[in-house]
This record gives structure tokens, sequence and C-alpha cells, in this order.
């Protein structure tokens, strides 16, 4: 399981969701976008979304593969991020400060991470037990999961999808009001997005039920600062220094 994987699936979620809001039905439910077709509702929370300082992700997705993935992050326009990701029933504590990726995973983990190199496996996993491994920011893991403008942009990406979404009516997303905005997928899949009523227009949910791909994000603790510690120096393994070693 790598980091940049989920983040790429965690992106798809909600781009499912965003790249397709386009003009529907609206409802007398909400007055915050009174007038509003659904794709500008859209685009003012994709947009709005995009220029907070920060923000928390939790949920969960499929990858391509079918791998189901979670994601627990705040990360902020820096990079600096701290929280946890998933699959398959691994998991690894993520940090990223600085210009340094820290990871920390558990025995499943690694494996998954080393499969197809046996040897290395073997060698590796018993040091990595319990320690951060520290990461250059020249790591392609970099552009995933702490990318938080990068995630942002690709639910952005294809303007010309903005299509066919309908506007429904007001609702609660972890005791936040919010417009809820619905269209059905050519694979069968309903795609939801929920944007927030009061204060700035911020995504608050997406969620995609059935297809290929179900999954759900919520976003959350806007402009909240991000700070992540750097991992004591004991509990550090420098990762090129155990590539080194693993040559030996």
């Amino acid at each position: 399981m790598r980091t940049k994987s989920v983040a790429a699936a965690v992106a798809a979620a909600s781009v499912s969701i965003v790249l397709v809001a386009g003009c529907g039905g609206d409802s007398d439910d909400d007055k915050a976008f009174e007038g509003q077709s659904a794709d500008a509702i859209a685009a003012k929370a994709v947009e709005a979304t995009k220029q907070a300082k920060s923000v928390h992700m939790k949920g969960d997705t499929r990858t391509e593969n079918g791998s189901m993935v979670t994601i627990d992050v705040s990360a902020d326009q820096d990079k600096n991020c701290q929280g946890t990701v998933g699959s398959q029933g691994a998991k690894a504590d993520v940090r990223h400060t600085g210009a340094t990726l820290y990871l920390r995973g558990d025995e499943k983990y690694w494996r998954q991470s080393l499969k197809g190199q046996p040897e290395t496996a073997r060698k590796a996993v018993p040091k990595l037990q319990g320690k951060w491994v520290k990461m250059s920011a020249g790591d392609d893991q970099l552009s995933g999961v702490c990318d938080k403008q990068g995630v942002l942009s690709a639910m952005d990406e294809d303007k010309s999808e903005r299509k066919g979404m309908k506007r429904g009516g007001t609702t609660e997303v972890d005791g936040e009001k919010a417009i809820k905005l619905t269209k059905q997928g050519s694979a069968g899949e309903t795609m939801e997005l929920y944007v927030a009523t009061e204060g700035k227009p911020y995504i608050l949910k997406t969620t995609t039920k059935g297809g290929k791909n179900p999954g759900s994000v919520t976003f959350d603790d806007y402009n909240e600062p991000v700070k992540p510690e750097q991992p004591p120096a004991g509990e550090t393994i420098d990762m090129k220094e155990l590539a080194d070693g693993q040559r030996a």
C-alpha cells in the first residue's frame, strides 16, 4: 500500500462528485444559495475549499484495483500533515513537516509495501517495527496524501464534465448545515456532494454509493493549525540508510 495511491483514491472519491456538478432542479428548502444552479454552487465550494489554509479529510474509498483504503489526515497548504492511512487491514501513521515525510507502519503495512521483495522484507520489517521511516521531499509519496492542494485541484480538473447534477434540500453533516447535490452515474452509482450553507461554502462531504468505487470522505476542521511534531531521533530510521544497509 503506497501513500500516493491512497491519496489518489481519496481524490477520485471526490472527483466523481465535483466534476459532474451541473445545472439541475432548485429547492425551496435552502436560502443560502437561492437562485443558484448546482454548477455554481459546486464551483464556489471547490474554490472555497482550495483557498482554505487547512482541512481534515476522513473517509474510505476504493482504488482502481478494488482495494478499500481509509484516510484520516489533516493537511495544510504547505504540505504539513499528520494522521493515518490504511488498506487491507494494514495501517500507517503519517507526518510531514518541513521537507520530510515520516511513516510509521505496522508489520502488515511494510510487508504489503515490500511485496515482491521477499528478501528485503525479511531483513527490513523487523527493523521497522515501532519506528518512523524518514523520507526526503523528493520521494514520490509526498505528491500524495499530504498534498492538500493537489487533491483538491484534481477535484476540479475537468470542468467540462460538470453537468446533470440535481440540487436538493438542506441536511446536516456532523452538525453543520449543508445543501445536498446528487447525480445518478452511468455505471449505476449515486453520487452526492454536501456543501456548507453557513459561512464559507466549504465541501463537507462527498459520497459515492454503488458502482465500482463506492466510498465517502468528510472534510472538516477548516483553517485549523496543522503542527506535526518531528519524531524523536531514537524512533526514526532514515530510508536511505536502511536501503544502503540492505545492499550491504
